[in-house]
């Protein structure tokens, strides 16, 4: 059991994270704190799970400067951890 977990724990490491992010006007990539972040969740390895961010809502009619959704090292290890039943992406966006 233990070199079970410890192999997850190596992937989990290994393993890189992903990110797609989206500029509406061609811009630089941000690296301030975004306007709006939340973790939205997926299941059984991301194949269940439909979610939408309101960006007009979110930026109040303002132009959205960019948006991103990531799977952090975090919401890579509750997957490892879950065996995939459970695997959270991070949206974030930037007005």
């Amino acid at each position: 059991m233990l070199r079970v977990i410890a192999a997850c724990m190596l992937i989990t490491m290994l393993s890189a994270c992903s990110t797609v992010t989206v500029h509406p006007q061609n811009t630089a990539k941000l690296s301030s704190e975004p306007t709006y972040k939340d973790s939205k969740p997926f299941y059984l390895w991301g194949l269940i799970g439909e979610h939408h961010v309101d960006v007009s809502t979110i930026c109040k009619g303002e132009e959205p400067a960019q948006m991103q959704t990531q799977q952090t090292f975090t919401d890579g290890l509750l997957g490892v951890v879950t065996l995939g039943i459970y695997l959270p992406h991070t949206a974030k966006v930037w007005c």
